[in-house]
């Protein structure tokens, strides 16, 4: 955030000095600020922008400033006492959310996961954390966490990459079941599934991501998870969604997509 600040000042070609002038304020508050030693407030982001002739900077700048503590989650630390507690947490996130756009380029997404493939993917991500392994709750959790899906009034636009089909989480019994089940799943009026084939015109493979009513944006890596709000980088997210979804293959072409693999099994 005192990176950002300093640029605005330095772009308006402003001193310390002449930005506090600007402002009103003391010059010791501006020092504060620009290094980082003092948080800003909203008003004060405002106030800067203001005096930088920067003011539609701001939003991005508060929203930023509000999710610095936060934005950042490493996996091992909320996953100490296991996996179940970090499923249930966003809960209260799935159920206030009516747009969900999903693009996995590693797993199937958890809300058209079977019990069997989240609870052999879970416990997977338990050993690599060396974490308690309580994949089973978890996936028991997650399941119920998917239940939104079938809610009435939610939509649910999700991309896959092709590669997701063929990774088999669990063995090739747990794998053909969830391909039959994603089968099923991509049928849901609320589902618009999209795969994105490797030769396809689409964008280049992202990191996971998951976009809540085009307000936040959660981005899933190894070792955490980011969250993000400032309206340009969500908005940011939703364009790619549009499109890498406009490159990917829906209707008939991916359920053909999703039986090819299954065949791939046999």
């Amino acid at each position: 955030m005192a990176v950002r600040l300093r640029n605005l000042r330095a772009d308006a070609g402003l001193t310390g000095q002449q930005l506090a002038e600007r402002l009103g304020w003391q010059g010791s508050k501006v020092s504060r600020l620009r290094s980082g030693r003092s948080q800003p407030s909203d008003d004060d982001i405002r106030a800067w922008c203001r005096a930088c002739d920067a003011e539609d900077e701001a939003a991005d700048l508060i929203a930023a400033s509000r999710q610095a503590q936060q934005m950042y989650t490493e996996w091992r630390r909320v996953q100490r006492t296991g996996l179940r507690g970090v499923q249930q947490a966003r809960t209260s996130l799935y159920d206030r959310t009516k747009v969900m756009r999903v693009y996995s380029s590693s797993v199937i997404p958890g809300m058209l996961q079977t019990r069997a493939y989240a609870a052999a993917l879970l416990s997977e991500i338990a050993r690599f954390n060396r974490t308690p392994d309580d994949s089973a709750a978890a996936a028991d959790a997650r399941m119920e966490r998917s239940q939104v899906i079938h809610r009435a009034g939610r939509r649910f636009p999700i991309l896959i990459e092709e590669s997701v089909l063929h990774r088999q989480i669990g063995g090739p019994d747990v794998m053909a079941d969830q391909l039959g089940h994603l089968l099923q799943m991509a049928g849901l009026p609320s589902v618009t599934l999209g795969i994105i084939q490797a030769p396809s015109g689409a964008m280049w493979p992202l990191e996971t991501y998951t976009v809540f009513d085009a307000e936040q944006v959660t981005v899933e890596l190894l070792t955490a998870a980011i969250t993000i709000t400032a309206p340009s980088e969500v908005a940011q997210h939703v364009s790619a969604h549009e499109e890498m979804s406009a490159a990917a293959v829906r209707g008939p072409g991916a359920l053909r997509l999703i039986a090819r693999a299954v065949s791939a099994l046999a």
